[in-house]
């Protein structure tokens, strides 16, 4: 690949940034959306004692439980969570990719 098929340095630059807001919704809506789904397939399931393990992220996620009121809830902390973590991880790319 020679020289005259790249783009100039400034539009390179401009290419390798990214943005923090979607990598923040992204990495929210994938860590939100595992947590409704798994919890949501274990009440579904059903049984004698639903989800124990997953039950415990209510020590971490205060009104946590598995329930479908509980997905919703934990949905939105991971959102939260998630959208900080895909945040910051945009933002300390684009430090050092300058």
């Amino acid at each position: 690949m020679d020289d005259r098929t790249l783009p100039p340095p400034d539009v390179r630059a401009l290419m390798l940034r990214l943005n923090a807001r979607a990598w923040g919704i992204a990495v929210g809506l994938l860590l939100g959306g595992g947590l409704f789904v798994a919890t949501n397939i274990l009440v579904l399931k059903g049984g004698p004692v639903v989800g124990p393990r997953l039950g415990l992220l209510g020590v971490y996620l205060p009104g946590y439980r598995v329930s479908f009121a509980g997905s919703l809830l934990g949905f939105v902390y991971l959102f939260v969570i998630g959208y900080g973590l895909g945040s910051l991880i945009a933002r300390v790319y684009n430090r050092f990719a300058r």
